[in-house]
């Protein structure tokens, strides 16, 4: 089984809180952690606390910016072998009441800018034979909720595009990897809201260092998916499992509660 080359040069997004965080510190054997994200405090603490870290601070949803990212790195120290494109928001809401402006950002992070960085340094490694992406989607990218219609989208694209990709890339020694997790304990909830006003429930739970080291593996053992946690990993496989119409039937009630 092709392997990540994590001893490498490791890019990793987002990586100033949360999964992304959990991430960094578990990411021990890459020769460079370049640690990127828009707090730059944050990111200060993060990389001093980490012998082999070093921060970049970077608006995903700028273009330009990703490009002097991506060759940035490369002047200082090659290529990147591993992209980890973790950084993502939500955006919990009946749609018609979502701020367009945080919506647009939501789906410039989510995914033009993880697309834009995936296509910089794939033919790198392809060219190489060696590298390695890691998506970080969502439970919502593989099955859909009401209010979470654009975020849902969103990861469905992830979702989508990671499938397809390790299929494409068949043979190159390049591995692609998407992790789904469910509910996680995070600033999620609190930046993307929660009209509905209930608790997520505890069993469905799972840490940020635990989706790390569970997304983690899965990269590093050449798996396509993951979903961390078995509770969520039932539950969301159940609506995986689900068809649409009974799906429609279990949600139908939500919209008009909200309203």
């Amino acid at each position: 089984m092709t392997q990540p080359p994590l001893n490498g040069v490791v890019l990793l997004t987002g990586a100033s809180s949360g999964i992304g965080e959990a991430m960094a510190r578990q990411l021990t054997e890459a020769r460079v952690l370049v640690l990127v994200a828009r707090r730059r405090e944050r990111l200060e603490v993060l990389a001093a606390q980490l012998p082999n870290a070093e921060l970049r601070v970077c608006d995903l949803t700028d273009l330009q910016a990703c490009e002097r990212l991506i060759a940035g790195v490369e002047a200082d120290h090659g290529a990147v072998d591993v992209l980890i494109n973790n950084a993502g928001m939500g955006d919990i809401g009946l749609f018609e009441q979502l701020d367009p402006d945080k919506l647009v950002r939501m789906l410039d992070l989510n995914v033009r800018a993880l697309t834009w960085l995936s296509r910089r340094v794939l033919p790198g490694m392809v060219e190489r034979r060696r590298g390695g992406i890691l998506n970080l989607s969502s439970g919502f990218g593989l099955t859909w909720m009401p209010v979470a219609s654009a975020y849902g989208a969103s990861k469905a694209y992830v979702s989508s595009f990671s499938e397809a990709l390790r299929t494409e890339l068949k043979g190159t020694g390049v591995v692609v990897t998407q992790s789904c997790p469910g509910p996680v304990a995070t600033e999620f909830e609190d930046k993307a809201g929660n009209p509905t006003g209930m608790q997520v429930p505890g069993l469905l739970l799972i840490s940020a260092e635990a989706c790390a080291r569970q997304s983690l593996g899965a990269f590093r053992a050449g798996r396509a998916l993951t979903i961390p946690g078995f509770v969520a990993w039932a539950v969301i496989s159940a609506g995986r499992l689900s068809p649409s119409w009974l799906l429609r039937l279990i949600y139908w009630p939500l919209g008009g509660l909200l309203r």
